[in-house]
């Protein structure tokens, strides 16, 4: 800890707090540096890149489903949604049909998947505050997902669904499995708005997020936000809604303008209702027949893209395939434009016309390297 002094006064007016790189009690692997005076942060630097795996390196030359395989242990928390963008990168590039019963699983797991990811965020986000009662509440609710992902998948982590051309074969839904989802949906849901009644009604909770950590609109935009994180800046964007995956469902995209951590927290719990909703959809309307096309050949194709809606955003992969292996591999993960967000959300919009802020590229083919560029605000 450092401590700041005016070059004109004697007194302390600042102390800085350093996080990292590798801090017992950090969520994500980034550095962060706080300035802060009297308990309120002045200015925040946010260094990304300290833990770096170089997953996509390693990708190059794999073959493709092996490759699609190594795309779980980027996140444990989307480790689904990591290998289903991916496996439709060669689905696209090698036109393949995925038949309509592998696509509703896969809608099934990617929504149990948001549950997961969005409850973990309210369950950490009460740590914070120091509701340590509300954060156990939810890590028991979240319990129900994880049994469920655990059901179909074989694993809490990791589930390994999606491969080239529809589901694994163990991954197929039956009577009873059918009938676990729509108790767990039951509990889930009546559960879930125990907890909202509580979590909005409290005002010690509502004290420490209201008018916190705004973000406007407009650096939401420039900054390159995505996900709930732009939802909750009054954005009404959500990439599902054009998905072909999608197109069978029925669900709102849950908006809010608040702009601060309430309206982060309370989109997530909206959107956890609406994942309730899809998925007892999908399961009363699940198609009959084959659940993967293994009726296809592999060729040589130059790069393809593909994104999706994830949990925390809108999820990028591409890559060429060449005898069957992967060249030129790229993913952009939404948490890599959503960063930089954070830096300016963290001091209370103190930021300046002229102050800068470093964010990540837009992904090209024209470069392996990984980018950054600097922004005015």
């Amino acid at each position: 800890m450092e401590e700041k002094i005016p070059k004109s006064q004697g007194e302390l007016i600042e102390t800085e707090i350093s996080m990292g790189t590798v801090h017992p009690a950090a969520l994500e692997p980034y550095r962060v540096r706080f300035f802060v005076q009297d308990e309120i942060i002045q200015e925040a630097e946010i260094t990304i890149g300290v833990n770096h795996r170089g997953v996509e390196r390693i990708m190059e030359g794999l073959p493709v489903e092996k490759a699609n395989a190594l795309t779980e242990k980027i996140c444990g928390i989307c480790s689904n949604a990591h290998t289903w963008n991916s496996v439709m990168v060669a689905e696209k590039g090698l036109n393949i049909d995925v038949p309509e019963r592998a696509n509703y699983i896969r809608v099934i797991m990617g929504e149990l998947e948001r549950l997961h990811s969005h409850l973990l965020y309210l369950a950490h986000g009460n740590e914070v505050l120091g509701h340590e009662t509300f954060a156990m509440r939810i890590f028991y609710i979240r319990e129900t997902v994880m049994e469920l992902l655990n059901m179909i998948g074989g694993n809490r982590v990791q589930y390994g669904v999606s491969v080239i051309g529809g589901v694994r074969p163990r991954c197929q839904l039956d009577d009873m499995r059918i009938q676990r989802l729509n108790e767990g949906m039951d509990k889930l849901e009546k559960d879930l708005t125990k907890f909202t009644d509580r979590f909005t009604s409290d005002p010690i909770v509502n004290s420490r997020i209201e008018g916190i950590g705004i973000l406007p609109p407009k650096q939401a935009k420039k900054l390159g936000v995505t996900g709930p994180s732009l939802r909750a800046c009054g954005f009404d964007y959500d990439l599902r809604t054009e998905m072909k995956e999608y197109d069978d469902f029925d669900f709102n995209v849950a908006v809010l303008d608040g702009c601060d951590v309430k309206s982060n927290l309370l989109l997530r719990v909206l959107e956890c209702f609406e994942s309730i909703k899809i998925i007892r959809q999908a399961v009363r309307n699940l198609p009959s027949g084959p659940i993967t096309n293994r009726n296809w050949e592999m060729y040589d194709c130059k790069a393809i893209k593909h994104y999706i809606e994830v949990p925390r955003g809108i999820l990028y992969d591409s890559y060429a395939i060449e005898d069957g292996r992967v060249r030129s591999s790229i993913i952009r993960t939404p948490s890599m434009t959503n960063i930089g967000a954070m830096q300016y959300a963290a001091i209370g919009n103190q930021i300046t016309d002229g102050q800068l802020c470093i964010v990540q590229c837009d992904p090209c083919f024209t470069c392996t390297d990984r980018t950054f560029e600097i922004i005015e605000l």
